[in-house]
């Protein structure tokens, strides 16, 4: 992961940091390499989070740490570090029968839609539709991220 702090604000001598319980009031932006935004808080209202309940994947919770409030940040997110590579094992066959089972599938899903399955021993999990045939469909189970690398923006707004 690679970073660079845009600004900080070290006018405190008790500077608070971020823990890894920390709750925190942040903008924050991800987005392609290419440029393309998949989510900004930026233009909004700001959120918040407690760390360490899984509302942030564990890599950007961890490029959190040690920030003190006030401070701005940007990391260069690689696969590995962001969302993983992309798994061919997770491209898989599916019949139509268990499709039909197993989820709320109805006949005029095209490639490209979500669909969310109900697991075996219980909760859910989604896959997005590449193909439909005539007995089967054609699922990518890996996180539509996979495989891609991230930047990360970040200005800590405070820590509670």
């Amino acid at each position: 992961m690679t970073s660079q702090t845009f600004a900080s604000d070290s006018g405190s001598a008790a500077r608070k940091t971020v823990q890894t319980d920390s709750f925190l009031t942040l903008h924050y932006r991800l987005s392609l390499e290419n440029g393309t935004e998949i989510v900004s808080t930026f233009d909004d209202k700001p959120a918040t989070l407690l760390l360490g309940q899984g509302q942030f994947a564990p890599t950007l919770e961890q490029a959190l740490l040690g920030m003190g409030e006030g401070e701005s940040a940007s990391y260069r997110l690689a696969p590995e570090q962001a969302f993983g590579p992309r798994n061919p094992d997770l491209l898989q066959r599916v019949s139509l029968t268990m499709l039909r089972e197993n989820s709320s599938f109805e006949e005029d899903y095209s490639p490209g839609d979500l669909v969310e399955f109900n697991a075996p021993g219980g909760g859910k999990y989604a896959g997005v539709l590449k193909e439909l045939g005539e007995t089967s469909a054609l699922f990518d189970f890996n996180h539509p991220l996979a495989g891609q690398t991230i930047l990360f923006d970040v200005q800590l707004i405070g820590i509670l």
